[in-house]
């Protein structure tokens, strides 16, 4: 059995322990409301304008935007995998990176060729080990996300796919679900389609376009995919410290019951030591 100091030293190593993974579990709870509020606040403009890029790819135009237009063969797959900058935050990023390697390594499977851009540092380390062919990342994105930082690397797979280098986009993120639950997920984020965002093929709209259908179009979109983007790293923020405070809470909870098992072997210590020492006592009493 150890000594007493060596067990008084392991608790108050545990004790310091514990009031770290405390702070950072209150830490995570004040930024996890924040993240939250500001996911919701976006989700109903990501709504709106799915619906009506959906409704859109549906309308009678003589111009087509590239985002629209669904190609036949699928040759080169372009992937947005979007995870946090820190850890600590459980199987949050282990759990869509996973999602992500298995989708690649079908892609894989099917000979076609692909391109990836990080959102988070931890997606970006995770795939350069996993030698992806890494066109672009982002890290350092700090606890709000600021749209002119994401739009940079994602514009990289956006002009891969009019270039026709890639012929489908994907992103991969951890959607939020409530505090307890974050789902990896990934979304086909181009070629456009009504079927993906929900919209009723069968009544197909018309639109009047001012000042011409071009113009229109092509600002429209950019703000599907700005908004889409947005809204993905905003859920994985959301989700993020949600986990975080979830992991922090449980990690405090083992530390409070490391504590009270080590107590207790320390009181068993100090007792048998104490006995001891009267056995010696008595014994020497006995022998005089």
């Amino acid at each position: 059995m150890a000594s007493g100091k060596e067990i008084r030293n392991k608790i108050k190593s545990v004790e310091s322990t514990r009031k770290i993974t405390k702070a950072m579990e209150m830490v995570a709870a004040s930024k996890m409301r924040k993240a939250q509020d500001r996911m919701r606040a976006a989700r109903p403009y990501g709504e709106k304008i799915r619906r009506v890029a959906g409704n859109l790819s549906h309308a009678l135009t003589d111009y087509a935007h590239p985002f629209l237009e669904r190609r036949d063969e699928v040759k080169g797959v372009g992937l947005i995998v979007v995870t946090s900058d820190k850890g600590l935050c459980g199987g949050l990023n282990t759990n869509v990176l996973r999602l992500a390697l298995s989708k690649m390594k079908e892609w894989d499977a099917e000979g076609k060729s692909l391109q990836v851009s990080a959102v988070g540092n931890k997606g970006f380390g995770f795939m350069v080990r996993a030698g992806a062919n890494l066109v672009s990342h982002l890290t350092g994105l700090g606890d709000t996300p600021h749209l002119e930082k994401l739009i940079g690397p994602a514009k990289v797979l956006l002009d891969a796919y009019v270039n026709g280098e890639v012929d489908v986009v994907y992103i991969a993120y951890t959607r939020f679900i409530n505090t307890m639950k974050q789902e990896p997920v990934i979304e086909q984020l181009l070629p456009l389609s009504g079927d993906l965002v929900g919209s009723n093929t069968e009544n197909r709209w018309d639109y009047l376009y001012e000042p011409d259908a071009k113009s229109v179009i092509d600002n429209l979109l950019i703000r599907y995919v700005e908004a889409l983007l947005y809204q993905s790293v905003a859920e994985n923020m959301a989700s993020e410290q949600s986990a975080r405070m979830v992991a922090m809470k449980s990690a405090s909870d083992n530390a409070k019951n490391v504590i009270g098992e080590l107590k207790l072997m320390y009181n068993k210590a100090r007792q048998a030591a104490i006995t001891k020492e009267l056995s010696e006592i008595v014994s020497g009493a006995a022998a005089v």
